[in-house]
Protein backbone atom coordinates (compact mmCIF):
# COMPACT_ATOMS: atom_id res chain seq x y z
CA UNK A 1 0.00 0.00 0.00
CA UNK A 2 1.77 3.30 -1.30
CA UNK A 3 1.76 6.54 0.90
CA UNK A 4 1.33 9.52 -1.22
CA UNK A 5 1.51 13.22 -0.24
CA UNK A 6 -1.71 14.19 -1.96
CA UNK A 7 -4.53 11.91 -3.10
CA UNK A 8 -6.96 13.94 -6.14
CA UNK A 9 -10.33 12.26 -6.30
CA UNK A 10 -11.58 13.49 -9.85
CA UNK A 11 -9.82 14.22 -13.31
CA UNK A 12 -11.79 17.10 -14.25
CA UNK A 13 -10.85 20.85 -14.92
CA UNK A 14 -9.95 21.05 -11.11
CA UNK A 15 -8.09 17.79 -10.72
CA UNK A 16 -5.92 18.16 -13.42
CA UNK A 17 -5.06 21.50 -12.35
CA UNK A 18 -4.37 20.41 -8.78
CA UNK A 19 -2.35 17.79 -9.86
CA UNK A 20 0.19 19.14 -12.25
CA UNK A 21 0.58 22.29 -9.16
CA UNK A 22 1.37 19.85 -6.44
CA UNK A 23 3.80 17.66 -8.46
CA UNK A 24 5.32 21.30 -9.41
CA UNK A 25 5.89 21.38 -5.43
CA UNK A 26 7.53 17.99 -5.12
CA UNK A 27 4.48 16.33 -3.98
CA UNK A 28 4.03 12.54 -4.45
CA UNK A 29 -0.12 12.64 -6.26
CA UNK A 30 -2.36 10.08 -6.29
CA UNK A 31 -5.40 11.21 -8.90
CA UNK A 32 -8.28 8.47 -9.10
CA UNK A 33 -10.78 8.92 -11.33
CA UNK A 34 -13.56 7.51 -12.38
CA UNK A 35 -13.64 7.60 -16.61
CA UNK A 36 -11.09 5.74 -18.42
CA UNK A 37 -9.41 9.48 -19.55
CA UNK A 38 -9.22 12.96 -18.38
CA UNK A 39 -11.21 15.54 -18.86
CA UNK A 40 -14.20 15.53 -16.38
CA UNK A 41 -17.40 16.17 -17.98
CA UNK A 42 -16.46 19.60 -19.97
CA UNK A 43 -13.47 18.10 -21.13
CA UNK A 44 -15.26 14.50 -21.58
CA UNK A 45 -12.88 12.54 -24.68
CA UNK A 46 -11.77 15.53 -25.80
CA UNK A 47 -8.35 14.04 -26.54
CA UNK A 48 -10.21 12.35 -29.24
CA UNK A 49 -13.41 14.27 -30.09
CA UNK A 50 -11.58 17.90 -29.83
CA UNK A 51 -11.22 17.89 -33.98
CA UNK A 52 -15.05 16.64 -33.99
CA UNK A 53 -16.62 20.22 -35.85
CA UNK A 54 -19.88 19.98 -33.67
CA UNK A 55 -17.79 20.14 -30.23
CA UNK A 56 -15.45 23.47 -31.76
CA UNK A 57 -14.59 25.79 -29.02
CA UNK A 58 -11.95 27.78 -27.83
CA UNK A 59 -12.73 26.29 -24.30
CA UNK A 60 -12.20 22.84 -26.13
CA UNK A 61 -8.80 23.88 -27.24
CA UNK A 62 -8.06 24.99 -23.96
CA UNK A 63 -9.02 21.37 -22.33
CA UNK A 64 -7.00 20.00 -24.73
CA UNK A 65 -4.49 22.21 -23.52
CA UNK A 66 -4.79 20.93 -19.83
CA UNK A 67 -5.18 17.12 -20.47
CA UNK A 68 -1.69 17.48 -22.28
CA UNK A 69 -0.19 19.33 -19.55
CA UNK A 70 -1.38 16.67 -17.40
CA UNK A 71 -0.50 14.26 -19.07
CA UNK A 72 3.38 15.46 -19.91
CA UNK A 73 3.52 16.39 -15.86
CA UNK A 74 6.11 14.59 -13.79
CA UNK A 75 5.80 12.97 -10.52
CA UNK A 76 1.71 12.26 -10.96
CA UNK A 77 0.56 8.73 -10.64
CA UNK A 78 -3.08 8.48 -12.54
CA UNK A 79 -5.37 5.88 -12.36
CA UNK A 80 -8.17 6.00 -14.71
CA UNK A 81 -11.06 3.96 -14.49
CA UNK A 82 -10.90 3.85 -10.58
CA UNK A 83 -13.95 4.27 -8.22
CA UNK A 84 -13.61 5.98 -4.36
CA UNK A 85 -15.62 3.84 -2.30
CA UNK A 86 -14.76 4.32 1.26
CA UNK A 87 -12.31 6.67 3.32
CA UNK A 88 -11.11 6.67 6.63
CA UNK A 89 -11.91 9.84 7.70
CA UNK A 90 -9.55 9.49 10.63
CA UNK A 91 -6.00 7.84 8.91
CA UNK A 92 -7.40 9.14 4.95
CA UNK A 93 -7.28 5.22 4.23
CA UNK A 94 -9.19 5.38 0.71
CA UNK A 95 -10.42 2.37 -0.50
CA UNK A 96 -10.75 2.12 -4.28
CA UNK A 97 -12.24 -0.30 -6.79
CA UNK A 98 -9.95 -0.75 -9.33
CA UNK A 99 -9.59 -3.35 -11.94
CA UNK A 100 -12.58 -4.96 -10.82
CA UNK A 101 -10.72 -5.44 -7.23
CA UNK A 102 -10.85 -3.66 -4.33
CA UNK A 103 -7.25 -1.61 -3.49
CA UNK A 104 -6.10 0.46 -0.33
CA UNK A 105 -4.22 3.91 -0.86
CA UNK A 106 -3.20 6.40 1.97
CA UNK A 107 -2.37 10.06 2.11
CA UNK A 108 -1.73 12.83 4.15
CA UNK A 109 -4.14 14.93 2.53
CA UNK A 110 -6.96 14.25 0.43
CA UNK A 111 -8.38 16.35 -1.96
CA UNK A 112 -11.94 15.58 -3.47
CA UNK A 113 -12.53 17.32 -7.38
CA UNK A 114 -15.33 15.54 -8.27
CA UNK A 115 -17.24 17.92 -9.80
CA UNK A 116 -21.00 18.72 -10.10
CA UNK A 117 -24.13 16.96 -11.24
CA UNK A 118 -27.26 18.09 -13.29
CA UNK A 119 -30.26 18.72 -10.86
CA UNK A 120 -33.14 16.28 -10.92
CA UNK A 121 -35.94 17.04 -13.15
CA UNK A 122 -38.31 15.01 -12.02
CA UNK A 123 -41.92 15.77 -14.68
CA UNK A 124 -44.70 12.78 -15.47
CA UNK A 125 -43.09 10.45 -17.60
CA UNK A 126 -39.41 11.33 -17.35
CA UNK A 127 -38.69 7.27 -16.88
CA UNK A 128 -40.11 6.70 -20.80
CA UNK A 129 -37.15 5.66 -22.61
CA UNK A 130 -35.85 8.79 -24.90
CA UNK A 131 -36.00 11.12 -21.79
CA UNK A 132 -32.18 11.98 -20.21
CA UNK A 133 -30.52 14.72 -19.17
CA UNK A 134 -29.25 17.49 -21.65
CA UNK A 135 -25.74 16.22 -20.36
CA UNK A 136 -26.24 12.99 -20.60
CA UNK A 137 -27.03 13.70 -24.46
CA UNK A 138 -23.67 16.01 -24.43
CA UNK A 139 -21.81 12.34 -22.75
CA UNK A 140 -23.43 10.21 -25.84
CA UNK A 141 -22.12 12.68 -28.29
CA UNK A 142 -18.75 13.16 -27.15
CA UNK A 143 -18.01 9.76 -26.48
CA UNK A 144 -19.55 8.25 -29.50
CA UNK A 145 -20.93 10.77 -31.56
CA UNK A 146 -24.36 9.51 -31.42
CA UNK A 147 -27.15 12.07 -32.59
CA UNK A 148 -30.86 11.84 -31.66
CA UNK A 149 -33.01 10.80 -34.94
CA UNK A 150 -36.35 12.59 -35.31
CA UNK A 151 -37.82 16.01 -33.62
CA UNK A 152 -35.69 16.68 -29.63
CA UNK A 153 -36.69 19.00 -27.67
CA UNK A 154 -34.92 20.68 -25.20
CA UNK A 155 -36.66 21.52 -22.20
CA UNK A 156 -35.31 23.50 -19.08
CA UNK A 157 -33.26 26.60 -18.83
CA UNK A 158 -29.37 27.29 -18.94
CA UNK A 159 -26.55 28.13 -20.89
CA UNK A 160 -26.00 24.09 -21.32
CA UNK A 161 -29.53 23.98 -22.99
CA UNK A 162 -27.81 26.28 -25.85
CA UNK A 163 -24.60 24.53 -25.94
CA UNK A 164 -25.85 21.23 -26.54
CA UNK A 165 -28.20 22.43 -29.20
CA UNK A 166 -25.86 24.17 -30.95
CA UNK A 167 -23.96 20.97 -30.81
CA UNK A 168 -26.47 18.64 -31.98
CA UNK A 169 -27.55 21.01 -34.52
CA UNK A 170 -23.71 21.33 -36.05
CA UNK A 171 -23.74 16.90 -35.78
CA UNK A 172 -27.05 16.97 -37.93
CA UNK A 173 -30.53 16.97 -35.73
CA UNK A 174 -33.40 18.26 -36.60
CA UNK A 175 -35.50 19.41 -35.80
CA UNK A 176 -34.61 21.08 -32.56
CA UNK A 177 -36.64 22.75 -30.27
CA UNK A 178 -35.90 24.51 -26.52
CA UNK A 179 -38.81 24.50 -24.04
CA UNK A 180 -37.73 27.53 -21.97
CA UNK A 181 -38.95 27.10 -18.43
CA UNK A 182 -37.17 30.01 -17.32
CA UNK A 183 -39.50 32.81 -15.68
CA UNK A 184 -39.24 36.74 -17.86
CA UNK A 185 -39.85 37.92 -13.82
CA UNK A 186 -36.24 37.35 -12.64
CA UNK A 187 -34.01 39.28 -15.29
CA UNK A 188 -34.69 42.34 -13.68
CA UNK A 189 -33.35 41.23 -10.14
CA UNK A 190 -30.45 39.62 -12.21
CA UNK A 191 -29.60 42.79 -13.98
CA UNK A 192 -29.25 44.46 -10.67
CA UNK A 193 -26.62 41.85 -8.70
CA UNK A 194 -24.23 43.21 -11.34
CA UNK A 195 -20.99 41.81 -12.53
CA UNK A 196 -21.86 42.24 -16.22
CA UNK A 197 -19.06 44.33 -17.06
CA UNK A 198 -16.21 42.05 -15.19
CA UNK A 199 -18.17 38.81 -16.80
CA UNK A 200 -18.44 40.27 -19.98
CA UNK A 201 -15.90 37.93 -21.63
CA UNK A 202 -18.56 34.70 -20.57
CA UNK A 203 -21.79 36.94 -21.36
CA UNK A 204 -20.58 37.46 -24.85
CA UNK A 205 -19.58 33.69 -25.54
CA UNK A 206 -23.22 33.41 -24.03
CA UNK A 207 -24.96 35.55 -26.47
CA UNK A 208 -22.75 34.49 -29.37
CA UNK A 209 -23.85 30.80 -28.78
CA UNK A 210 -27.38 32.16 -28.51
CA UNK A 211 -27.28 33.88 -32.11
CA UNK A 212 -25.94 30.74 -33.47
CA UNK A 213 -28.13 28.24 -32.47
CA UNK A 214 -31.06 30.71 -33.84
CA UNK A 215 -29.30 31.00 -37.30
CA UNK A 216 -28.73 26.82 -37.53
CA UNK A 217 -33.01 26.77 -36.86
CA UNK A 218 -33.12 26.34 -33.32
CA UNK A 219 -37.21 27.17 -32.44
CA UNK A 220 -37.63 28.42 -29.26
CA UNK A 221 -40.83 28.40 -26.88
CA UNK A 222 -40.62 30.61 -23.42
CA UNK A 223 -42.88 30.26 -20.79
CA UNK A 224 -43.24 26.64 -20.33
CA UNK A 225 -45.16 25.48 -17.57
CA UNK A 226 -46.52 22.26 -16.47
CA UNK A 227 -44.12 19.90 -18.73
CA UNK A 228 -44.80 15.84 -18.61
CA UNK A 229 -43.52 13.22 -21.40
CA UNK A 230 -46.05 10.99 -23.34
CA UNK A 231 -45.97 7.61 -25.01
CA UNK A 232 -45.90 3.88 -24.76
CA UNK A 233 -42.70 2.04 -25.16
CA UNK A 234 -40.79 5.01 -25.38
CA UNK A 235 -41.00 8.94 -25.34
CA UNK A 236 -43.77 10.41 -28.73
CA UNK A 237 -45.00 13.74 -27.05
CA UNK A 238 -44.36 16.38 -24.93
CA UNK A 239 -47.01 18.76 -23.43
CA UNK A 240 -47.18 21.87 -21.25
CA UNK A 241 -49.72 24.38 -20.38
CA UNK A 242 -51.02 25.48 -23.34
CA UNK A 243 -49.13 23.59 -26.01
CA UNK A 244 -47.54 20.32 -27.15
CA UNK A 245 -45.43 18.99 -29.58
CA UNK A 246 -44.27 15.43 -31.24
CA UNK A 247 -40.67 14.29 -30.05
CA UNK A 248 -38.72 11.18 -29.98
CA UNK A 249 -35.98 12.59 -27.92
CA UNK A 250 -36.51 14.58 -24.69
CA UNK A 251 -33.13 16.73 -22.92
CA UNK A 252 -33.92 17.69 -19.58
CA UNK A 253 -31.83 20.49 -17.89
CA UNK A 254 -32.51 23.10 -15.24
CA UNK A 255 -28.89 24.13 -14.23
CA UNK A 256 -26.44 22.20 -12.21
CA UNK A 257 -25.64 21.24 -8.45
CA UNK A 258 -22.16 20.65 -6.55
CA UNK A 259 -21.70 16.89 -6.08
CA UNK A 260 -21.68 15.96 -2.53
CA UNK A 261 -22.49 12.61 -2.05
CA UNK A 262 -18.97 11.72 -0.31
CA UNK A 263 -18.54 14.96 1.26
CA UNK A 264 -21.72 14.45 3.24
CA UNK A 265 -20.77 10.66 3.27
CA UNK A 266 -17.54 11.77 5.27
CA UNK A 267 -19.40 14.02 7.26
CA UNK A 268 -18.30 17.58 6.50
CA UNK A 269 -20.02 20.52 7.72
CA UNK A 270 -22.29 21.61 4.92
CA UNK A 271 -24.89 24.54 4.18
CA UNK A 272 -27.69 25.50 1.91
CA UNK A 273 -26.73 27.92 -0.51
CA UNK A 274 -29.55 30.27 -1.14
CA UNK A 275 -28.11 31.49 -4.39
CA UNK A 276 -27.69 28.08 -6.24
CA UNK A 277 -30.37 26.36 -4.12
CA UNK A 278 -28.51 23.40 -3.35
CA UNK A 279 -26.04 22.10 -0.53
CA UNK A 280 -22.50 22.42 -1.07
CA UNK A 281 -19.54 21.79 2.20
CA UNK A 282 -18.48 25.09 4.26
CA UNK A 283 -14.88 25.93 2.77
CA UNK A 284 -12.18 28.65 3.43
CA UNK A 285 -10.63 30.39 0.73
CA UNK A 286 -8.13 27.18 -0.26
CA UNK A 287 -11.02 24.63 -0.13
CA UNK A 288 -10.23 23.59 3.43
CA UNK A 289 -13.04 21.99 4.57
CA UNK A 290 -14.32 21.17 8.04
CA UNK A 291 -12.00 18.45 8.30
CA UNK A 292 -7.88 18.97 8.84
CA UNK A 293 -6.91 16.73 6.03
CA UNK A 294 -9.76 17.11 3.61
CA UNK A 295 -10.05 19.74 0.86
CA UNK A 296 -12.65 20.14 -2.15
CA UNK A 297 -11.98 21.72 -5.34
CA UNK A 298 -13.61 22.74 -8.27
CA UNK A 299 -18.00 22.67 -8.90
CA UNK A 300 -18.28 20.08 -5.77
CA UNK A 301 -17.82 23.20 -3.34
CA UNK A 302 -20.04 25.92 -5.38
CA UNK A 303 -20.90 26.11 -9.00
CA UNK A 304 -18.62 28.35 -10.46
CA UNK A 305 -18.02 26.50 -14.13
CA UNK A 306 -14.55 25.36 -15.65
CA UNK A 307 -12.39 28.59 -15.46
CA UNK A 308 -12.83 28.99 -11.61
CA UNK A 309 -12.49 25.01 -10.88
CA UNK A 310 -8.93 25.40 -12.74
CA UNK A 311 -7.86 28.18 -10.21
CA UNK A 312 -9.46 26.39 -7.31
CA UNK A 313 -7.35 23.12 -8.13
CA UNK A 314 -4.44 25.59 -8.12
CA UNK A 315 -5.17 27.15 -4.99
CA UNK A 316 -5.98 23.84 -3.53
CA UNK A 317 -2.18 22.15 -4.44
CA UNK A 318 -0.81 25.62 -2.89
CA UNK A 319 -2.39 24.93 0.18
CA UNK A 320 -1.25 20.90 0.55
CA UNK A 321 1.65 22.07 -0.38
CA UNK A 322 2.21 25.26 2.38
CA UNK A 323 0.01 22.17 5.18
CA UNK A 324 3.11 19.27 4.30
CA UNK A 325 5.71 22.22 4.66
CA UNK A 326 7.09 21.87 0.98
CA UNK A 327 6.57 25.66 1.14
CA UNK A 328 5.91 28.88 3.26
CA UNK A 329 2.97 30.85 3.71
CA UNK A 330 4.15 33.86 2.12
CA UNK A 331 5.61 31.74 -1.11
CA UNK A 332 2.07 30.27 -1.24
CA UNK A 333 0.02 33.67 -0.92
CA UNK A 334 2.14 34.56 -3.68
CA UNK A 335 2.19 32.18 -5.75
CA UNK A 336 -1.89 32.40 -5.32
CA UNK A 337 -2.12 35.76 -6.59
CA UNK A 338 -2.85 35.20 -10.29
CA UNK A 339 -5.19 32.45 -9.57
CA UNK A 340 -7.14 34.12 -7.39
CA UNK A 341 -7.36 36.66 -9.32
CA UNK A 342 -8.40 34.60 -12.57
CA UNK A 343 -11.14 33.00 -9.99
CA UNK A 344 -12.74 36.69 -9.31
CA UNK A 345 -13.09 37.03 -13.15
CA UNK A 346 -14.55 33.62 -13.33
CA UNK A 347 -17.04 34.09 -11.13
CA UNK A 348 -17.58 37.47 -11.66
CA UNK A 349 -21.18 36.75 -13.61
CA UNK A 350 -22.21 33.96 -11.45
CA UNK A 351 -24.84 36.07 -9.09
CA UNK A 352 -26.22 36.95 -12.76
CA UNK A 353 -26.71 33.26 -13.66
CA UNK A 354 -27.41 32.31 -10.77
CA UNK A 355 -30.99 34.63 -10.24
CA UNK A 356 -31.87 34.60 -14.25
CA UNK A 357 -31.71 30.95 -14.36
CA UNK A 358 -33.40 30.11 -10.91
CA UNK A 359 -35.37 27.03 -11.01
CA UNK A 360 -39.28 27.29 -10.58
CA UNK A 361 -41.16 26.13 -7.31
CA UNK A 362 -42.28 23.19 -9.86
CA UNK A 363 -39.59 22.01 -10.49
CA UNK A 364 -38.04 21.94 -6.86
CA UNK A 365 -41.28 20.59 -5.55
CA UNK A 366 -43.32 18.55 -8.53
CA UNK A 367 -47.18 19.52 -8.39
CA UNK A 368 -48.44 15.75 -9.19
CA UNK A 369 -48.40 13.44 -6.72
CA UNK A 370 -48.50 10.13 -9.47
CA UNK A 371 -44.23 12.20 -10.63
CA UNK A 372 -41.83 9.47 -9.39
CA UNK A 373 -39.42 11.48 -7.63
CA UNK A 374 -37.15 8.38 -6.42
CA UNK A 375 -36.57 6.32 -9.63
CA UNK A 376 -34.64 3.37 -8.10
CA UNK A 377 -37.52 2.43 -5.63
CA UNK A 378 -40.39 4.17 -7.82
CA UNK A 379 -41.40 6.10 -5.05
CA UNK A 380 -44.00 9.14 -6.02
CA UNK A 381 -44.11 12.65 -4.76
CA UNK A 382 -47.23 11.80 -3.14
CA UNK A 383 -45.79 9.25 -1.50
CA UNK A 384 -43.28 11.72 0.13
CA UNK A 385 -46.34 14.49 0.96
CA UNK A 386 -47.98 10.88 2.83
CA UNK A 387 -44.66 10.27 4.64
CA UNK A 388 -44.10 14.16 5.32
CA UNK A 389 -47.82 14.26 7.20
CA UNK A 390 -47.38 11.07 9.02
CA UNK A 391 -44.73 12.85 10.65
CA UNK A 392 -41.18 11.58 8.81
CA UNK A 393 -39.16 15.23 9.18
CA UNK A 394 -36.76 14.86 6.86
CA UNK A 395 -35.41 12.42 3.78
CA UNK A 396 -33.78 9.99 6.39
CA UNK A 397 -36.76 9.52 7.76
CA UNK A 398 -38.33 9.34 4.54
CA UNK A 399 -35.95 6.67 3.98
CA UNK A 400 -36.90 4.76 6.80
CA UNK A 401 -40.66 4.94 5.82
CA UNK A 402 -40.40 4.35 2.03
CA UNK A 403 -37.03 3.11 0.64
CA UNK A 404 -36.27 6.43 -1.26
CA UNK A 405 -32.50 7.11 -1.58
CA UNK A 406 -31.46 3.62 -0.87
CA UNK A 407 -31.16 2.25 -4.27
CA UNK A 408 -28.10 1.67 -6.74
CA UNK A 409 -27.74 5.45 -7.11
CA UNK A 410 -28.08 5.87 -3.16
CA UNK A 411 -30.04 9.62 -3.49
CA UNK A 412 -28.33 11.70 -5.98
CA UNK A 413 -31.15 11.47 -8.42
CA UNK A 414 -33.84 12.30 -5.38
CA UNK A 415 -32.13 13.55 -2.58
CA UNK A 416 -32.68 17.21 -3.28
CA UNK A 417 -36.18 16.20 -4.86
CA UNK A 418 -37.45 14.89 -1.74
CA UNK A 419 -36.19 17.34 0.83
CA UNK A 420 -37.74 20.17 -1.29
CA UNK A 421 -40.98 18.07 -0.85
CA UNK A 422 -40.92 17.03 2.73
CA UNK A 423 -39.95 20.60 3.37
CA UNK A 424 -43.17 22.02 1.72
CA UNK A 425 -45.65 19.68 2.82
CA UNK A 426 -44.31 21.00 6.13
CA UNK A 427 -44.05 24.47 5.82
CA UNK A 428 -40.26 25.10 6.83
CA UNK A 429 -37.25 25.86 4.92
CA UNK A 430 -34.85 22.77 2.78
CA UNK A 431 -32.44 23.74 5.07
CA UNK A 432 -34.25 22.88 8.11
CA UNK A 433 -35.35 19.47 6.50
CA UNK A 434 -31.93 18.56 5.84
CA UNK A 435 -30.34 16.05 3.45
CA UNK A 436 -29.87 12.46 3.28
CA UNK A 437 -26.76 10.95 5.24
CA UNK A 438 -24.98 8.54 2.27
CA UNK A 439 -22.90 5.52 3.49
CA UNK A 440 -20.15 3.62 2.28
CA UNK A 441 -19.76 2.05 -0.31
CA UNK A 442 -20.04 4.96 -2.13
CA UNK A 443 -21.21 3.41 -5.18
CA UNK A 444 -22.70 -0.05 -5.64
CA UNK A 445 -19.86 -2.86 -5.62
CA UNK A 446 -20.51 -6.88 -5.55
CA UNK A 447 -18.96 -8.60 -2.69
CA UNK A 448 -16.56 -10.38 -4.96
CA UNK A 449 -14.72 -6.64 -5.27
CA UNK A 450 -14.85 -6.32 -1.90
CA UNK A 451 -13.25 -9.51 -1.04
CA UNK A 452 -10.06 -8.69 -3.38
CA UNK A 453 -11.65 -10.65 -6.37
CA UNK A 454 -11.59 -9.94 -9.95
CA UNK A 455 -15.20 -10.53 -11.58
CA UNK A 456 -13.88 -13.50 -13.35
CA UNK A 457 -12.44 -14.64 -10.11
CA UNK A 458 -15.86 -14.53 -8.34
CA UNK A 459 -17.75 -15.70 -11.66
CA UNK A 460 -15.17 -19.01 -11.46
CA UNK A 461 -15.45 -19.62 -7.79
CA UNK A 462 -19.49 -19.51 -7.83
CA UNK A 463 -18.99 -22.59 -10.71
CA UNK A 464 -16.69 -24.65 -8.82
CA UNK A 465 -18.95 -24.35 -5.61
CA UNK A 466 -21.93 -25.08 -7.94
CA UNK A 467 -20.26 -28.03 -9.34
Amino acid sequence: MAAWDLAIVGAGPAGMAAAVEAASLGLAVLLLDEQPAPGGQIFRNVERAHGDPALAGDYVEQGVALVREFRAAPGITYYPSTTLWHVDAATLRLSVLRGGRSEEERAARLLLATGAQERPVPIPGWTLPGVMSAGAAQILLKTAGVVPQGPVAIAGQGPLCWLIAVQLLRAGASPVTLLETRCRKPLATALATGGLWSGRKLLWKGLALMREARARGLRVISGIHGLQALGNDRVQEVRWLGGAMPCTTLLLHEGVIPSTHVTRALGLEHLWDPAQLCWRPVLDGWGGTSHPGIAVAGDGGGIGGWEAAVASGHLAALDAAFRLGRITEAERDRRAAQHRSTQRAALALRPFLHRLYAPTPEVLVPPDDGTLVCRCEEITAGEVRAAARLGAIGPNQVKAFLRTGMGPCQGRMCGTTVAAVIAAERGVSIAEVGAFRPRAPFKPMTVGALAGLTREEALAGAGSEAD
